[in-house]
């Protein structure tokens, strides 16, 4: 059976975490973002071969976080002159002294994963941190990394009056993986097969590693969405019950996005109410993604509209459960097909934002100068162009896009219609260069023409 590596990608991160652990003395270190987005796994790919002890946050009373810690410390630590079983450490000041001597001359590692969790039943904690790094700090080689998924509390983590803030010399916040790392998770697939699994469940590490290779789609389908005990239905529900937080405007206010709501007016008539905030929460944890026509200025901009950024949150909330009712009574069989059909409808945005992000990728071989590249179209929602490439301060267009959801698209049926559009843009749109994107292939290309297909996005 083909397995996907467990560990894929993560360079940059990789990199900035060994200058911080080459660092003299370096201060905290800080990686937080989404639930299952690879926080762990990066820390314990880091960790390997270092001394390095991992305490994970329970929520639990301080002495029994106390007590796992002293239990993990001591699988690591010699024994010495004190038994951290017998003698377990008995506040934190007492943890982070003893961990601190036990690094005067080697580096130690401690990570403090799910930190929130901790603080939540000891609140003093952060200041207790802060007084042993100004006290310690020059005469220790203990490095500490935080680690957390609450993207609201590690936000408020590194605000001004917070007591570590100005603490950090490493801050990393993860994010999902890009088309191109995604398909390092799926080596035995083909490049159209990977967009489409990317299409359906995103770029999160743990959903894309769920993917059976050897299956086909409708297996997976099958295996980890269509039932009432499939692991992915049943994330669908814990993603809307926690990441959001608590409201359950969040909530209404996806749904109403899902159903095509795009505006901010058709949101507000959708859940009754005033969205603003809920709309910058989701936005923050980068599940809803606000669009305007790239040639704007965001702050002034009129022609806002907001789609669901996460691919698996929209097919979650788009095709799947419009059969909610049928899954749950274990009709899954029945609905499998329908699924199937509708599976095209569904891939056309995330693919035209696969090929927007494989611009921004080639953006240096595009033009030395690019700024921008984002969706267009006219205030009346018209001559939408998939993909534009801005260059300069100026912001002069350089490359029109659209992409097709389609194995084969002709060059010849789609340039005249990118001419037309591009018209808006400038007065000769003949001088602009031009890319169409296919899933398999771009046929009668002229010269210059720039083709794309799932080869080109999805290769790593």
């Amino acid at each position: 059976m083909t397995r996907q590596p467990w560990f894929v990608n993560r360079r940059r991160e990789l990199e900035a975490l060994e200058q911080w652990w080459a660092q003299p003395y370096p201060r905290l270190g800080l990686i937080w973002g989404r639930r299952r987005v690879g926080k762990t796994a990066l820390i314990r790919k880091f960790a390997e071969n270092r001394r390095a002890i991992f305490h994970i946050g329970a929520g639990s009373t301080p002495a029994a976080e106390l007590l796992q810690l002293s239990k993990q410390a001591a699988e690591v630590l010699p024994t010495g002159l004190r038994s951290l079983v017998d003698n377990p450490y008995r506040d934190w000041i007492d943890a982070f002294e003893h961990l601190a001597a036990q690094a005067e001359r080697e580096p130690l590692l401690l990570v403090l994963d799910e930190f929130p969790e901790t603080v939540a039943t000891s609140p003093d904690l952060p200041g207790v941190l802060r007084a042993l790094l100004d006290r310690l700090h020059g005469r220790t080689k203990l490095r500490i990394l935080l680690s957390g998924s609450s993207v609201r509390a590690m936000w408020e983590m590194q605000e001004y009056r917070a007591p570590l803030y100005g603490r950090f010399d490493l801050v990393i916040q993860l994010h999902p993986f890009r088309p191109h790392e995604a398909a390092e998770m799926l080596p035995a697939l083909s490049p159209e097969d990977r967009a489409v699994v990317y299409g359906i469940v995103g770029g999160v590490p743990l959903y894309l590693s769920m993917w059976n290779q050897e299956r086909s789609i409708r297996d997976n389908l099958m295996a980890l969405m269509v039932g009432p005990m499939a692991p992915l239905y049943n994330e669908g529900k814990l993603i809307l019950a926690t990441e959001p937080g608590s409201s359950h405007q969040a909530a209404a206010v996806l749904d109403a996005i899902a159903m095509g709501k795009t505006r901010f007016h058709e949101i507000a008539d959708m859940v009754a109410t005033d969205p603003s905030r809920t709309l910058e929460r989701l936005i923050e944890l980068r599940l809803v993604e606000r669009l305007i026509p790239v040639t704007e200025d965001e702050k002034r901009s009129k022609r806002k509209i907001y789609r669901i950024a996460d691919n698996f949150l929209s097919f979650y909330l788009g095709p799947l459960l419009r059969d909610r009712s049928k899954i749950e009574l274990g009709l899954g069989e029945t609905i499998l097909p329908v699924l199937l059909e509708g599976l095209d409808d569904h891939m056309g945005g995330p693919y035209e934002e696969a090929f927007r992000d494989h611009l921004r990728r080639r953006a240096a071989e595009l033009d030395p100068q690019v700024v921008a590249v984002g969706p267009w179209w006219r205030s009346d929602g018209q001559d939408q162009i998939d993909a534009l490439v801005l260059r300069g301060r100026a912001r002069e267009p350089v490359l029109v896009g659209e992409a097709k959801w389609a194995r084969t698209v002709s060059a010849t049926r789609i340039l005249p219609r990118l001419l037309r559009k591009a018209a808006n843009l400038v007065a000769e749109p003949e001088t602009l260069r031009y890319a169409i994107c296919a899933r398999s292939e771009v046929t009668d290309a002229p010269p210059g023409l720039l083709t794309v297909t799932a080869a080109d996005i999805f290769t790593p």
